[in-house]
């Protein structure tokens, strides 16, 4: 399996499956078109540093994740979980956590401190296999876990669930008034097997345009 994760990676290449993407799918090859061809990759560290990232973004707007994140980097700099797990509530709250998200960050920061949770070592495991070690943990859900491997490992089969941005795309290059409910979308995505991870990183991108702003 280790093989197969590192060579289906969205930080190389991925023209071969955007052709692939857009052969299959109308609305994909739309989104596709108003994006010139190239999707966004959003790449972001691993480790700590990226989780506590991922987590701060969990069921907020960007511009309000990206205001968090600017304290956080002012005030803590680059996190660690020994970091973390040695500042308070308080602390935490005044870069713009929440009480949950402070649960969360500091769970995860524990998890690793004993040995519980091996971020480097995921990119042995296969997608479901390292999905269920992030989600193992309280405060990473499964899209939690979708985007971490996502943004931080590069896999390309990884599908967010219920991600309403990428819902919002589809709709919108589908050109359609309404919405398909986001159940069966997120089952019309298996069809997009194996490249699932850079369909989505298609569609964020095309939401980006529609929303006027660059993709970050």
């Amino acid at each position: 399996m280790t093989r197969q994760v590192r060579e289906l990676n969205v930080f190389a290449d991925v023209s071969t499956a955007c052709v692939d993407l857009a052969n299959r799918s109308a609305p994909l090859a739309r989104a596709l078109k108003e994006i010139n061809g190239k999707p966004h990759i959003r790449r972001r560290p691993g480790g700590y540093p990226g989780l506590f990232r991922v987590i701060v973004e969990q069921q907020v707007s960007v511009p309000s994740a990206q205001a968090i994140l600017a304290r956080c980097d002012a005030r803590l700099g680059e996190v660690s979980p020994e970091q973390v797990l040695g500042l308070s509530e308080d602390d935490l709250r005044a870069c713009g956590l929440s009480g949950p998200k402070i649960r969360y960050v500091k769970a995860v920061a524990t998890a690793i401190a004993d040995r519980a949770l091996d971020l480097g070592g995921l990119d042995k495991l296969d997608n479901k296999d390292a999905a269920a070690q992030l989600t193992a943990i309280k405060g990473i859900g499964p899209w939690t876990a979708a985007i971490y491997l996502l943004f931080c490992e590069g896999r390309a089969d990884i599908w967010p669930r219920g991600d309403v941005a990428l819902l919002a795309a589809y709709a919108a290059a589908t050109g359609f008034s309404e919405k398909p409910p986001m159940k069966e979308f997120d089952a019309m995505a298996e069809d997009w097997h194996p490249w699932r991870g850079i369909a989505a990183h298609i569609l964020w991108t095309y939401y980006a345009k529609l929303r006027g702003r660059a993709p970050i």
